[in-house]
């Protein structure tokens, strides 16, 4: 159970081999409203890594955990392409084990995705992995993506809906920024196709 009050430590190793609370929230499909709590903590530190270089995003990108991995692409912060000690790449890993939707979500995220050094199939190289695996609709994903990343993004995105969440998240933002119920803080950050503006709740 996650404890909260005075000398809370958000970053608590919960293993003794580096495990975060986020860590463990990444291992839980159903645990992104957690995630985005713990996210939203001033303090976290969203790339910490277990001893074995494992960071939450790697965790929930090699389990699978579709929920959990569109909840962490939501946040700048996140290192999507931070290796383990073993130097095996989170799109590796899931492209390893064939989770199509999680590379969705990492293309339709519009954070730049590293599909690895080719011929590196034990480490980094995504698309070989996937061929070695026989893991075909990820192959044609990737390949796809390798050629024409803006269509195949664009495609993807209307794919599982991302405009469709977007326009919605953006229409509350508007709402609750009228209401006076949040205030707009410019980042003046681009990344991708995308500019990034900040909403900061009113007290």
């Amino acid at each position: 159970m996650m404890r909260r009050g005075p000398g809370f430590d958000v970053n608590m190793d919960q293993s003794g081999y580096g495990w975060t609370y986020l860590h463990y929230a990444c291992l839980d499909s159903n645990s992104s409203p957690t995630i985005a709590l713990l996210l939203a903590h001033p303090d976290i530190d969203v790339n910490s890594k277990s001893k074995e270089g494992i960071s939450p995003f790697y965790w929930a990108c090699r389990d699978g955990n579709t929920s959990c991995v569109r909840e962490m692409l939501k946040d700048s912060r996140v290192k999507v392409n931070e290796p383990d000690n073993d130097g095996h790449t989170p799109l590796w890993f899931a492209a390893y084990y064939g989770h199509l939707d999680v590379i969705e979500w990492c293309i339709a995220s519009g954070k730049e995705m590293d599909l690895g050094t080719p011929g590196d199939v034990d480490k980094s190289d995504a698309i070989g992995v996937a061929k070695e695996r026989g893991k075909t609709e990820v192959v044609t994903l990737l390949e796809s993506f390798k050629e024409d990343p803006v269509a195949t993004r664009h495609h993807v995105r209307l794919q599982v809906g991302w405009y469709d969440e977007a326009a919605a998240e953006m229409f509350a933002q508007v709402v609750f920024v009228s209401d006076g119920l949040l205030k707009t803080k410019a980042t003046g950050v681009i990344q991708g196709d995308e500019s990034e503006v900040a909403f900061v709740s009113l007290n």
